[in-house]
Order: C-alpha cells, then structure tokens, then sequence
C-alpha cells in the first residue's frame, strides 16, 4: 500500500495515518464508482487500444484476475480511458460484459477501429457486441512475435524494417514495406515466423 500511495501523493505520502489512508480510499473509491457510471451517450471514438493487464498481485480469490483496459481515441485526436475493469483471464465472457456495460451507458456504435492482441477472448466478444467494428492486431505484439521467431542476428534490421510498415506515411507505403519484409527478410529464413504474420487472404492492415 505504501509504495501505491508513494505513486499517487509523492513526498506527502510518508507519515499519513491509518485514518487519512482509510479516507483517502474511501474518497477515491467514490470517485472511481461515479467514472465507471458515467453517461457516455456524446462519446465517439475512431480507435480503441484494448489490453488485459494481469498486475501479479495476489490475494484471496485473485488466480486468473486481470484488469480489462480500454483507451479511445476520439474525432478531434484527444485521448482518453473509456473503461477500467474486472475481468478473468480476458475471457470472451469478461469482455462481452464490459461491451454491454459501455453500449447501456451510451456507446452505440463502438470504435471503427479496435487494435489490440492476439487474446480470443475481446475479438469474440466484440464481433457480438458491436459487429460492423474493424479490428487490427496491436504492432508492438506482432513485431515482439516475429523477431522472437527469427535468428538473433537477424533482429536488429528485421526491426527497423517492420517499423517502416506500421510508420508509413500512406496506406500504399505500408503495404510496399510489409511487402519488402516478407521477400527480404523473412522468405529466406527457416523458421516458423509464417505463423506471426497474417496469412494470405487477409488484412495485412486495416488502418
């Protein structure tokens, strides 16, 4: 707890009492009910960045809990945490309640474009939830996966290329990257990188 409240007050946190502590929760245990109520019926929002945070910590009934994270992005570029929540081991059902909380609470139409890992669980989810919605495999997820199934000495510039992909300046220029990728630094390679990267047929990028 102290290393919790180090984070949050800084210098201040030393010396409070069990008192203040106990008061400081109960403060911001209100104010975290009254967030994750709010009416979010004006909201929109281009992208969703989606993530299940397992945090470690252990406690009475704590095996398989993970924190539910999403981060908008809306119209005018500003960011935003559109819902913090409970969840078990990011299953299909744990993200199906999360979706239906947010759309009673006013988000009808969802993001037009959600990006987040490989877990089964939130893509199944949201193809029942808000099925017209896009979706696109999160970047930093797909590069860890692909040079972990590459040789070491091929690392380093197969990184910089995969970079080029998802910084490119146009839709065309990412798909020419991607391209240049696969011939150059992957099909002379052995190893079960196929498996990392989408196969033929689907959306490369969806962005």
């Amino acid at each position: 707890m102290s290393e919790a409240l180090s984070v949050l007050l800084g210098e201040d946190a030393k010396g409070l009492s069990a008192n203040v502590v106990s008061r400081l929760k109960a403060q911001w245990a209100d104010e975290h009910t009254h967030w994750s109520r709010r009416n979010l019926s004006k909201s929109r929002y281009v992208y969703w960045w989606v993530d299940g945070i397992h945090t470690g910590l252990r406690s009475e009934n704590s095996h398989g809990q993970c924190l539910l994270v999403i981060i908008g992005v809306k119209p005018d570029g500003r960011k935003e945490r559109v819902v913090i929540g409970d969840g078990y081991r990011e299953s299909k059902a744990s993200w199906q309640e999360l979706l239906l909380d947010l759309k009673s609470r006013g988000v009808q139409a969802g993001p037009l474009l959600a990006i987040g890992d490989g877990a089964m669980g939130f893509w199944a989810a949201l193809e029942e939830v808000f099925p017209a919605r896009r979706g696109q495999r999160c970047w930093f997820h797909k590069m860890v996966n692909v040079l972990n199934a590459l040789p070491k000495s091929q690392q380093g510039k197969a990184k910089a290329d995969l970079q080029a992909i998802w910084m490119a300046a146009t839709r065309a220029d990412a798909h020419a990257a991607f391209d240049r990728f696969v011939t150059d630094r992957l099909a002379p390679v052995r190893r079960p990188w196929r498996q990392c990267l989408p196969q033929p047929g689907q959306q490369k990028l969806a962005a």
